[in-house]
């Protein structure tokens, strides 16, 4: 992002006038955890020093590895992983982490409360089905009179023919089946699969046997199927038990195994009750005893968690004890804390002894000078942002006295401020005004007990 140079004074930090060029192109949401990729380890289980995203807490990082392996070996059942440590030490990366080292395809929810749960119990629902699939080499409908009426002809039936690598066949088909093949566009030469049961039609792309000498256009070219033009073919389809909930709540009818499963239950329904979760859930169950469906479990991440009260941490063991559980990371910065919902139960990091007993705990460790300069570095080229010399230094010290990801927040007001100077980076004299404009936590609560509060509409 770049701005035009200003030929006036240096701009005043309690008045920004925005930018005067805008952006050529939209630039990408950069979130806080953006960087991280996984736990980055080596084959054998180590942590690198510096590793996919991450800086330090090597010891944590090794025993994520560890519980992803029992989480993989389908031994972590029953269990909850505890990430605790201060702030800003890396907890939410490391559950990220775990959730990244897994599959790219298993849910990540940081959430809390029931529908966060379903969401995060993945299906993976393998259907086979027979088809017609090749390339269209015709496509004839007839017209017949209308049987409604005198006058006009409507379409009786559509000859289709399908050619594989193998053979070539011609089906007669129902009009329903022309009118969607018109829908998605179909045309001779498109290779497409035709469902038996259902009739569905899905074009698949272009032959490749038509492909153009072009270096750039816009259609999708495939290979001539292979085998018959009658098939068996498997499909796979990736759902969460949330899904289910809502296709259920709202069954629309079909042959597939959503729709089979939405007509088991009553239909009509525009709520997610409890009662609808456990017939979905006993649906599921039985499709996965037969091996039509297989459970993906998710990654369930609650932050704070000495937050719930006692209600929550009773549903969290009843969840732990259920075959279908998602992968339950917990993470909380707090000692022996009251738990909430109680007026006399003190226990370790506010969470009941019960469910702590359940727990894999992980400590992180706070980061040293260097490893803090090393992360500002990091999340400055995630950012694309230029740092000049003392910069990174000057961050450094304000971890020291506030918080990481305090430091962190500096950087980009910072970068905007350079940009309306006419600066390529950042300046010292730029974090300075940002650590003027900006209070961090600490210095605010000491403000806040120095003058007791607010007083007339005035801070402190």
């Amino acid at each position: 992002m770049s701005s035009t140079p200003s030929t006036s004074a240096p701009v005043a930090h309690n008045a920004f006038p925005p930018p005067s060029t805008p952006s050529a192109g939209k630039s990408p949401r950069i979130a806080p955890h953006s960087h991280i990729k996984g736990l980055g380890l080596t084959s054998e289980g180590f942590a690198a020093i510096d590793g996919a995203g991450f800086i330090g807490q090597t010891n944590a990082r090794e025993a994520c590895g560890v519980v992803v392996d029992l989480i993989k070996s389908r031994k972590f059942s029953g269990r909850a992983l505890l990430l605790v440590g201060a702030p800003g030490t890396g907890k939410t990366a490391l559950a990220l982490a775990v959730s990244h080292e897994l599959s790219a395809k298993v849910p990540f929810c940081p959430m809390v409360g029931s529908e966060a749960f379903r969401r995060a119990i993945g299906l993976r629902i393998k259907e086979t089905k027979d088809v017609y699939e090749g390339e269209i080499t015709e496509l004839t409908p007839t017209e017949a009179e209308n049987p409604l009426s005198g006058y006009g002809k409507t379409v009786s039936h559509v000859v289709v023919g399908l050619k594989t690598a193998k053979g070539t066949k011609q089906l007669r088909l129902d009009p329903s089946i022309y009118e969607a093949i018109l829908k998605e566009k179909i045309v001779v030469r498109d290779v497409v699969y035709i469902e038996h049961q259902t009739g569905a039609v899905k074009r698949v792309g272009r032959s490749d046997a038509y492909a153009s000498s072009y270096d750039l256009e816009s259609e999708t070219y495939v290979p001539l199927p292979k085998g018959n033009v009658h098939k068996r073919k498997e499909l796979v389809q990736d759902v969460t038990l949330g899904d289910l909930d809502a296709a259920n709540a709202r069954p629309q009818g079909g042959q597939d195994i959503m729709s089979v499963m939405g007509s088991l239950v009553k239909s009509g329904r525009t709520e997610v009750t409890e009662k609808l979760r456990r017939e979905v859930s006993k649906i599921v169950q039985g499709y996965v005893e037969q091996g039509v469906a297989e459970v993906v479990p998710g990654v369930v991440f609650i932050d704070e968690v000495h937050m719930l009260d006692i209600e929550c941490f009773t549903y969290l063991n009843a969840l732990l004890e259920s075959p279908m559980a998602p992968t339950v990371i917990l993470a909380t910065n707090r000692g022996q804390s009251l738990v909430r919902g109680t007026s006399d139960i003190v226990s370790p990091h506010g969470i009941p002894v019960d469910l702590l007993d359940r727990c894999m705990i992980v400590k992180t460790d706070n980061y040293t000078r260097d490893q803090v300069g090393k992360v500002v570095q990091l999340r400055a080229t995630v950012e694309g942002l230029k740092l000049g010399a003392g910069v990174i230094d000057r961050l450094a010290g304000e971890r020291e006295k506030s918080s990481l990801r305090y430091a962190l927040q500096l950087l980009t007001p910072a970068s905007i401020l350079a940009q309306l100077a006419g600066r390529s980076q950042i300046e010292l004299e730029d974090i300075g005004e940002m650590i003027e404009l900006f209070l961090d936590t600490k210095t605010s609560a000491r403000n806040l007990a120095k003058g007791g509060g607010f007083d007339g509409g005035k801070m402190w």
